[in-house]
């Protein structure tokens, strides 16, 4: 980003509240031009082409058009920070190619944050929201998986991944000692691993290959695989015949 320059932005915020709160506080930063609103997703398609602005702040859930379906319409291809009040789309928001996500109600450092991350990548080579959209919703194997850490939401390579867990509402993603919760089923994940890779190996399990040291009969004549690290998770009946031939 050239010193002096100012980013031009657009809000879409179906909430005028919302949207007057976002001004305010953009209002107060010198290198934020914001040049239009939105109240709802057509309207904002529209202003986005028209008025081709580098950076938007978009609220994600909004009657007519939400904004992953706002996403897919555009011809203009801006910065995208998505806005919500529901804490869950935080990593479809990564997913679908935001460069940050604020979760309501945020306050002037929280958007402060944000806004030094936008202002650090400006200018940097990056592949647009839609290019990041659509090959997250592709049928094409993740390769990573935005969790949250505290206040943060940081990537996770899929490949450090050990197993996948099914725990109530969630998923636990096991990496590196640490269990990071998802808010999807695991039947979605599923679709989204490589299957050379990751392999179901109960209705609550799946397990990557590469950190999978043997399968092999327990004391009970049950299947389990035994994970690097130690643990060991049951096979079940109907995976276990798969694997037999793997069974020492």
């Amino acid at each position: 980003m050239n010193e002096g320059a100012r980013i031009t932005t657009l809000i879409v915020d179906d909430e005028p509240i919302a949207r007057a709160g976002m001004r305010r506080m953009l209002d107060e930063v010198e290198w934020i031009e914001c040049i239009g609103e939105a109240s709802n997703g057509i309207a904002a398609v529209a202003a986005i082409d028209t008025l081709t602005p580098e950076l938007v702040f978009l609220d994600i859930q909004m009657p007519g058009l939400t904004g992953t379906e706002v996403l897919r319409r555009l011809t203009h291809q801006p910065i995208v920070v998505f806005t919500t009040a529901y804490a869950q789309h935080a990593v479809t928001a990564f997913e679908l190619g935001a460069l940050d996500y604020l979760l309501k109600p945020f306050g002037e450092e929280r958007l402060r944050a944000t806004l030094d991350r936008i202002r650090a990548a400006m200018g940097e080579p990056r592949a647009s929201a839609f290019d990041r959209m659509s090959e997250a919703m592709s049928r094409a194997p993740m390769s990573r998986l935005f969790v949250r850490t505290g206040r943060s939401i940081v990537p996770i390579s899929v490949a450090d991944i050990v197993w996948f867990e099914a725990v109530g509402d969630y998923i636990a993603a096991h990496a590196g000692g640490t269990q990071h919760l998802l808010h999807v089923s695991l039947n979605q994940l599923e679709e989204r691993l490589d299957p050379q890779r990751f392999a179901r190996i109960h209705r609550t399990h799946i397990v990557n290959l590469d950190h999978v040291v043997a399968f092999k009969s327990d004391l009970n004549g049950h299947v389990v695989a035994e994970l690097r690290g130690g643990k060991v998770l049951q096979v079940s009946r109907a995976k276990a015949r798969d694997l037999r031939k793997l069974v020492q």
